[in-house]
């Protein structure tokens, strides 16, 4: 008897390249496809020459038309607050525009964070690297053997977390150079990624690189930054789900922000969404003290406030854990201890 297999075509992918270059860099153009009158917000729009609009169609797609108070577009959209100075806040709020090695941050004893790229699908006003040196950080083959050159001389380092900018700026056959290069450090046992492209446009998650992930001999994890659950579509569901079948680790971090999600609704909905979804919850962060963002600043005790309410709602592996990153410091310091 004989068998006749039928090939399946796979599905033609979108092109996240362009996706990427038809992103909305003006503020009136984004308020009108939201069906919002820029009447009243055009003093705000002047913030672009402080840090750059940049806002996937996608991700606008998820915005909820003619509210302008809807969570997606506030931390995006360019207001005339990140013009106010505040004390305590600072253009470099993690002490990390020092590193002896250009593009490479070492500042925990066993992992280290390489700066893919400098660039990001998506310019979060609450960014913690607005004003991050970039141009001395450059992605590079060139600046990368810089890093893994120092990496390979550090045996303590057995984790490379690609982060940027965003990582996956890089195109997958960089990466595939990239993560190929770093399999070849014997003494790195895991790499992890920190990306909000996939989030804001779920083409990037292509079947190549899905499919190179897959086959690293080294532990991949990958940490989506998500705030809130209207940030996950169906279709950056599958593509999640998609990872995870592919053996990746899948872990979410999120920034605690004042009128995005700073109420205990918002965070249980986020947390079980990112479990649909195939992602655990990992950090929720309070806010980097970064110039120009101090007001989605939300304070400790209302923090806290909030992880009480939340813990009592849902299953201890459905909690993140509250956080804040100190420059200088070799981890991060959980809040419930009270550390300051």
């Amino acid at each position: 008897m004989s068998h006749i297999i039928t090939r399946i075509q796979p599905a033609v992918e979108r092109n996240w390249i362009k996706e990427l270059a038809e992103a909305i860099t003006d503020p009136s153009e984004l308020l009108q496809m939201l069906e919002i009158s820029p009447q009243g917000w055009e003093s705000g729009f002047t913030a672009r020459r402080l840090f750059s609009q940049r806002v996937p169609r996608s991700f606008v797609a998820r915005m909820e038309k003619g509210n302008p108070h809807d969570p997606l577009l506030k931390q995006v959209l360019p207001i005339a607050d990140e013009f106010n100075e505040v004390d305590g806040f600072s253009a470099d709020p993690l002490e990390e525009q020092d590193n002896a090695v250009p593009g490479l941050l070492h500042k925990y004893h066993n992992r280290v964070l390489l700066i893919v790229k400098g660039g990001c699908a998506i310019n979060c006003r609450y960014c913690f690297r607005r004003h991050f040196p970039y141009q001395d950080n450059k992605g590079s083959k060139r600046v990368w053997q810089g890093a893994l050159d120092y990496i390979a001389a550090h045996a303590e380092i057995d984790e490379v977390i690609l982060s940027g900018g965003d990582p996956l700026m890089a195109k997958d056959d960089e990466l595939d150079w990239l993560i190929s290069a770093i399999e070849q450090i014997t003494h790195v046992k895991r790499l992890r990624i920190h990306s909000r492209l996939p989030v804001v446009i779920p083409a990037r998650i292509t079947s190549a690189l899905t499919e190179r992930l897959s086959h690293s001999r080294l532990n991949v994890v990958m940490v989506t930054h998500i705030n809130h659950a209207n940030e996950i579509d169906d279709e950056l569901s599958d593509k999640l789900h998609a990872l995870r079948q592919a053996g990746i680790t899948l872990l979410n971090q999120s920034v605690l922000l004042k009128g995005v999600n700073d109420s205990a609704d918002a965070l249980v909905a986020l947390s079980q969404r990112l479990f649909e979804a195939g992602v655990l919850p990992y950090y929720l962060h309070v806010l980097d003290k970064v110039q120009g963002a101090a007001h989605f600043l939300v304070s400790d005790d209302e923090a806290r406030a909030l992880m009480q309410d939340i813990i009592g709602q849902l299953s201890g592996y459905l909690v993140p854990r509250l956080t804040r990153e100190v420059g200088g410091r070799a981890s991060k310091t959980p809040l419930d201890l009270h550390l300051e």
